[in-house]
């Protein structure tokens, strides 16, 4: 009988502790089923992930985007956003190479970060020189300068073609981008002669492009590169044997050769090298010992390898001129220019490739060219015959890691396939 007891008081307590357990289910089901019904953006104990834009919390702030209008000034934008004269001011004043307002140009992107109040009061302007750079002025207490770059993805492109009439045709005609045309006319500066291209001549490139969130953001370098000149085939390797990045051959030559084939970019050559020419204005004949490229005024000329200028002025006949000395052999001379490059002035080193004027038509001069010198040990030499020797190889002590760059890029360039003539190469 006792025992019956003891069973009977377990089966209430049990039979309670379920009562009791089902109870408080469905009250929490039914606080859960309310919660559940109520807008997300009310409950507070659910995390909102703020959106953040150049360090600001954007969520209780506006973002508008612009574009700096010609003849606009930085000044009449930020009027525009509470921005006061006296600020406006400490921005003039800052140091040029922290933040220059005279090289704000027209059509290039901006971006303002205001207040949500009616006077739209700037925290912040951000301004966009090209795709991956951006300067940003800060407004607190005073003014700060941010310098930074967007996150840039890099993938790899190919860009093939024939020449029919041109490269840059040829590039537009197989999806290039224009950009990329003067890229493998400076890869192969010596050993092509781009103002000589032959209708059947071809190309492979392999090259960098940058992105920005996805947008086309700019070119890199080109890896490696093929091209086939007059039936002769020329592969171009990058590779960097500690001196920075240059291009050789498959013997481990640079391409980069001691000058470049023209001190600029020419619409044709308007006299050539002889020791009889009927001089255009004396109407006498005398040695015209260089060669003249007609170019439209304005044409930047360059370097065409590295040296020292031993002579900026003007010197008579020649009117506005630059002598280079690039070693103990060579010197090369630039006529008729219409003013000098940047600091190019009598001492200055230059390096190949650098501005160092622009095609003008001052002294004796008919019409705007450049007449270009060249001397090879004080002697006058035809700059359209010249063979320097190339600059400086692959050193053996790298040969065997160059050879397997070398390699890999020449197999990528050969799975590359172009039609020529019936002919898949």
């Amino acid at each position: 009988m006792k025992k019956f007891w003891i069973y009977l008081v377990g089966a209430v307590a049990m039979i309670a502790l379920l009562v009791s357990g089902y109870f408080w289910y469905e009250t929490r089901r039914a606080q859960y089923s309310e919660v559940t019904d109520m807008e997300y953006d009310s409950l507070d104990f659910i995390p909102q992930v703020p959106r953040i834009m150049y360090g600001f919390n954007i969520d209780s702030l506006i973002v508008e985007e612009g574009v700096i209008q010609r003849n606009e000034n930085l000044s009449e934008i930020l009027f525009r956003y509470n921005i006061s004269a006296q600020t406006i001011a400490e921005i003039n004043n800052l140091p040029r190479d922290t933040f220059n307002v005279r090289r704000l140009q027209a059509k290039k992107p901006y971006t303002i970060i205001h207040d949500r109040d009616s006077l739209n009061t700037a925290k912040a302007f951000i301004y966009h020189p090209n795709a991956i750079e951006y300067v940003m002025l800060e407004f607190g207490n005073s003014v700060s300068v941010v310098k930074g770059m967007h996150a840039v993805d890099t993938i790899i492109e190919v860009a093939t073609g024939v020449i029919e009439t041109s490269l840059y045709h040829a590039m537009m005609a197989s999806g290039g981008s224009p950009l990329l045309v003067n890229d493998p006319a400076d890869v192969y500066a010596w050993e092509i002669d781009f103002f000589g291209l032959q209708k059947g001549d071809a190309f492979k490139v392999i090259y960098e492009k940058y992105m920005v969130n996805e947008i086309e953001a700019g070119l890199g370098d080109i890896i490696g590169a093929w091209f086939m000149h007059m039936g002769e085939k020329f592969y171009a390797v990058r590779y960097d044997q500690g001196e920075g990045e240059e291009y050789f051959d498959e013997e481990g030559k640079s391409l980069r050769k001691t000058f470049l084939k023209a001190p600029l970019q020419f619409s044709r050559i308007s006299s050539r090298f002889s020791y009889s020419r009927m001089h255009p204005v004396l109407k006498i004949r005398r040695p015209h010992t260089g060669v003249d490229y007609a170019a439209p005024s304005g044409t930047p000329v360059v370097a065409v390898g590295d040296g020292l200028v031993t002579m900026a002025r003007y010197k008579g006949g020649g009117g506005n001129s630059v002598r280079i000395r690039h070693n103990s052999n060579y010197e090369t001379a630039y006529l008729h220019l219409s003013r000098y490059g940047k600091g190019i002035k009598k001492g200055v080193k230059v390096k190949q490739g650098q501005v160092i004027g622009y095609v003008g038509s001052t002294g004796l001069s008919t019409g705007p060219h450049l007449d270009f010198r060249f001397w090879k040990n004080g002697k006058a030499i035809d700059p359209l015959k010249i063979d320097p020797p190339s600059a400086n190889p692959i050193r053996p002590e790298v040969w065997d890691d160059y050879k397997i760059v070398m390699e890999k890029t020449r197999r990528e360039l050969d799975k590359i396939s172009i039609s020529l003539d019936e002919e898949i190469i």
